[in-house]
């Protein structure tokens, strides 16, 4: 689609060079293992891509299982995406687990840089434009990882560094390492979203000091910020699977009915609950860009839609906190 970039607004990563989609697929949980999981993964990266999202953001572990979105892409990447290379912004990760004994997890040398050098042999690529330390390991001292990280930028592997779901503390020690290594951080990815909401006791004061961007993930806090489990929990759902890491429990009666109450100021502002969650975040100058999940086109469209009305009033802003912190609308 020739005007993509007409339909997408973007934003400036931190203090850098990057500008950012306001929305970003993430690979997590659909893009796995299973010829038949590709024809829905290559339309929603088509569509996505077609939107104007031009960042896709995956990990070593994705899948399930891990690994396996990687190769997935890869294989859709060369048939679909490879003439559109420099168009794109492909990141990756490590720290968790990937293979048995000491360094198949966490944040040493060994582990990032090979299991980087793994990642990108599953996705047929030279580099990737964003690479992260995925958590950060209490273990492994600092100047470890960010030095396996600059190394990873040096050697041409990645082109920029990242950092994921640090706290305020470790997110400024890694920044201020990477900087003295020549590999400014360029981004650190946390969850965030209505419901939680730890990035503003501190990490974000800490990006701005820094001039990292910042990306939340889990922006619909895995499907609870949506209309989809207002009654109950549908059959085939994500949360319906056995190994779900979304639980029924997170769906009470309390909760339930914030959302119901969420709801009501969506459709009052012409938005879905979705689109409603994604608008509240873009309001902050401080989010770069918000990571979605998918496992639909049409799930794609309606997160899309939380791009075109950021603005809320006082009134609307108040309401919210009334309803998440209150408990009343």
């Amino acid at each position: 689609m020739s005007n993509r970039y007409d339909l997408m607004p973007y934003r400036r990563c931190g203090r850098s060079g990057i500008q950012l989609p306001e929305l970003s697929l993430g690979l997590w949980q659909n893009f796995g293992d299973g010829a038949d999981v590709l024809p829905n993964a290559r339309a929603m990266l088509r569509r996505a891509f077609d939107a104007g999202i031009t960042h896709f953001d995956l990990a070593n572990n994705y899948g399930p299982p891990p690994g396996s979105a990687e190769t997935a892409f890869g294989i859709l990447l060369k048939q679909d995406f490879l003439p559109y290379r420099d168009e794109l912004i492909i990141s990756t990760k490590a720290g968790y687990r990937m293979w048995p004994g000491s360094y198949g997890e966490f944040g040493s040398r060994k582990h990032v840089l090979a299991s980087l050098d793994q990642s990108l042999k599953r996705m047929g690529l030279a580099y990737v434009d964003i690479f992260y330390s995925h958590r950060y390991d209490h273990e492994t001292p600092l100047e470890e990882t960010m030095g396996a990280l600059a190394h990873a930028v040096r050697s041409g592997r990645a082109l920029y560094a990242g950092i994921s779901n640090y706290p305020a503390d470790a997110a400024r020690a890694a920044s201020q390492l990477l900087r003295e290594m020549g590999a400014p951080c360029l981004i650190h990815q946390a969850k965030y979203s209505m419901v939680e909401r730890w990035v503003e006791g501190g990490l974000t004061q800490v990006l701005s000091d820094e001039g990292m961007g910042l990306i939340a993930f889990s922006p619909l806090a895995q499907g609870i910020l949506t209309d989809k489990y207002l009654n109950g929990i549908p059959a085939g759902s994500r949360a319906a699977q056995v190994d779900s890491t979304l639980k029924w429990e997170r769906f009470n009666p309390e909760v339930v009915a914030q959302v119901r109450a969420l709801s009501d100021i969506a459709a009052a502002r012409g938005q879905s609950m979705a689109q409603l969650a994604i608008a509240w975040l873009l309001r902050m100058p401080t989010v770069t860009s918000v990571l979605i999940g998918a496992s639909s086109v049409t799930q794609i469209d309606d997160c899309i839609g939380g791009t075109r009305n950021t603005t809320f009033s006082h009134d609307e802003l108040a309401r919210i906190d009334r309803i998440l912190f209150h408990h009343a609308p």
